[in-house]
């Protein structure tokens, strides 16, 4: 189970970081719920939100997983056009598909510059 767990979720990293997310095992009912924006639920919505994301990826370097059961927390290095982000998503995997994913990091570089971004707009 432990593999499979993390299977999973590192089938979705290593396509968010390759900007590619056919393979993310998305559960229809995903649920994705960061520190900005509204929770966000369904697979399609969940795969919209993230793909609006790519311009701003550049890679992503896995730091560990912790597994207990079905969940998983994961620390990475989420690198964007805004610096290393430092990043531990909290995922939930039932039978081999992602059911919810919890990302915990500080959103001030993100905003700082998009804020930069409109300023010189």
């Amino acid at each position: 189970m432990r593999e499979d767990v993390i299977r999973a979720v590192e089938s979705y990293l290593n396509g968010l970081g390759a900007k590619d997310l056919s393979a993310a095992p998305f559960h229809t009912d995903v649920g994705f719920e960061g520190p900005l924006g509204p929770p966000i639920a369904g697979a399609a919505a969940v795969r919209d939100f993230l793909t609006g994301m790519f311009p701003a990826i550049r890679g992503i370097h896995i730091v560990r997983h912790i597994v207990e059961g079905e969940w998983c927390a994961t620390v990475f290095n989420f690198d964007t056009v805004f610096g290393v982000i430092p990043v531990m998503d909290c995922f939930h995997v039932v039978d081999g598909q992602i059911v919810s994913i919890r990302p915990y990091y500080d959103p001030r570089p993100i905003i700082e510059g998009m804020n930069r971004a409109s300023t010189t707009a």
